[in-house]
């Protein structure tokens, strides 16, 4: 599956957020969404899951029109994780996550929606949360659960906003593994809208980096996440170090 975005333009009211943007992305592949605060990644996501709509241009999904195809069959093909979430209290972590089946499911849930959601809450190792009330876990332990309802969906691609803001570090770098490790596996999509840069060059294959409502660049993170980069989008003086274990930005100071 192939998702293009071609010359997209979002506005709130009369404030341009941003203005003919253009990327593709396919499946097999993790793109990161960068940018400081203000320019456009929440946004741009919510526009490619239809929450808001398109201002101008198109979004083509494999070469098709994506506002020519129907919401349900628009579900099984993309599943979205908004950064903030609106859950009824006392629902069950294991309702929650069966939620995601919904496109598949007609008056009776099956054994194969329910073999979705153990798979979906064993891959985010939260198992021992099944039985719990989403309103009485934590704000980390919530985004996994909706991370989970997304994975039950089984869609062809994923739009994630902010999905490790509410997680600890450990959680953060589990939680982008595992979802690497899907989108390589299963040889689905992921479009993922992140603040940490380091998060983006360890699990990211393409990142699109926006400022001013722009694109800055877009590419291999390797070649798109530079100093010069870093210093221009963010105003903030780095530095790119290789270690054994993989590159690093090491920012230290605003510049002026």
């Amino acid at each position: 599956m192939k998702i293009s975005v071609e010359h997209l333009t979002q506005k709130y009211g009369q404030h341009v957020v941003f203005e003919d943007v253009s990327f593709t992305t396919e499946s097999g592949k993790v793109t990161a969404l960068l940018g400081p605060n203000g320019s456009g990644k929440s946004t741009l996501i919510k526009t490619i899951a239809d929450i808001l709509p398109m201002k101008g241009g198109r979004i083509l999904v494999n070469d098709t029109d994506i506002t020519t195809v129907s919401k349900a069959e628009r579900a099984k093909m993309i599943g979205y994780v908004p950064q903030y979430f609106h859950y009824t209290s006392f629902t069950s972590v294991l309702d929650t996550v069966l939620i995601g089946r919904r496109p598949y499911m007609s008056w009776s849930v099956s054994d194969e929606d329910l073999e979705a959601v153990d798979a979906a809450l064993s891959t985010m190792h939260i198992e021992e949360l099944a039985d719990r009330f989403v309103n009485e876990l934590s704000g980390g332990q919530r985004q996994r659960v909706f991370i989970a309802r997304a994975l039950a969906q089984n869609p062809e691609f994923f739009l994630f906003d902010e999905p490790t803001s509410s997680l600890d570090l450990r959680h953060q770098l589990e939680t982008l593994a595992v979802m690497q490790d899907v989108v390589h596996k299963n040889n689905s999509g992921m479009i993922v809208a992140l603040h940490d840069l380091n998060l983006a060059l360890r699990y990211a294959d393409h990142v699109v980096l926006l400022k001013d409502g722009a694109i800055y660049a877009n590419g291999k993170p390797e070649d798109v996440l530079t100093a010069e980069a870093v210093r221009d989008v963010y105003g903030v003086e780095s530095e790119v170090v290789e270690k054994e274990t993989g590159r690093f930005i090491l920012s230290y100071e605003p510049s002026y």
